[in-house]
């Protein structure tokens, strides 16, 4: 079976990918700080009858990641990794603030987790990888690319991200790295960048991110930067495959 670690597979995309995969008769690896709700992801993969590890813990916490690479090499042994989805991200201080008002400690906090973590993740995973032909999904934003007040901060360590993500594809043309702009998504963090606004006119992760990422996979395009919306319209609808 291919093997897969999602990290923030607690709730909202990340939660919703790891699902789907398991339908997909995937192996998981799945991360997130809440404990309680990563217990009940991981109670859901199983449903499906295959093999599902949760690892609770802060991803930027360099002593939980070593845990998290140390179960994946449990996991998919010398078969190697299949799939990386860094998707766990920090928005930093909310109510969002502007750029200038956010303190060193405070912008450091959302680079450890939305740009070390993603490194630090694929520096350990690499070999296993390479081993398995896989892939690297680093989720991205809109503003990594566009200048929102208040999001410079979160912005700015999403545009290393794609930085990074980009540069190891041209380091290493053995796997695929791919960084993805899911769009819009009704979640609790895109909840919490709104405090008190309706956001149910944004579509649930199933409705488009998803989708868009199981299509990438089948599609295996080249190492790059993609938006959900334009992997389902060039595309087209798809389904799972091993990403190998």
């Amino acid at each position: 079976m291919p093997t897969a670690l999602v990290t923030g597979a607690g709730q909202g995309l990340g939660r919703a990918l790891a699902m789907a995969l398991a339908a997909r008769h995937w192996d998981l690896v799945v991360t997130a700080r809440n404990r309680v709700a990563l217990e009940d992801t991981v109670t859901r993969l199983r449903e499906h009858g295959h093999r599902a590890v949760g690892v609770a813990g802060d991803v930027g916490d360099p002593a939980h990641r070593q845990e998290v690479a140390a179960s994946v090499g449990e996991l998919c042994g010398r078969a190697g990794l299949d799939l990386l989805v860094n998707n766990a991200s920090s928005l930093g201080p909310v109510p969002l603030r502007p750029v200038l008002e956010l303190t060193t400690d405070e912008l450091a906090r959302v680079f450890a987790v939305n740009v070390l973590a993603p490194h630090a993740f694929v520096s350990a995973l690499l070999p296993s990888l390479l081993e398995a032909r896989g892939a690297v999904v680093d989720v991205s934003s809109d503003a990594a690319v566009e200048h929102y007040e208040t999001w410079g901060g979160y912005g700015a360590s999403k545009a290393a991200l794609d930085h990074i993500t980009l540069t190891l594809a041209a380091e290493a043309p053995g796997i695929r790295a791919w960084s993805v702009d899911p769009g819009d998504m009704r979640t609790a963090m895109h909840q919490a960048a709104f405090p008190g606004e309706d956001i149910s006119d944004r579509p649930l992760p199933e409705d488009v991110a998803v989708p868009a990422l199981l299509t990438l996979l089948d599609a295996r395009p080249p190492s790059g930067r993609y938006r959900a919306a334009e992997i389902i319209r060039s595309m087209g609808p798809g389904r799972a495959g091993t990403g190998s």
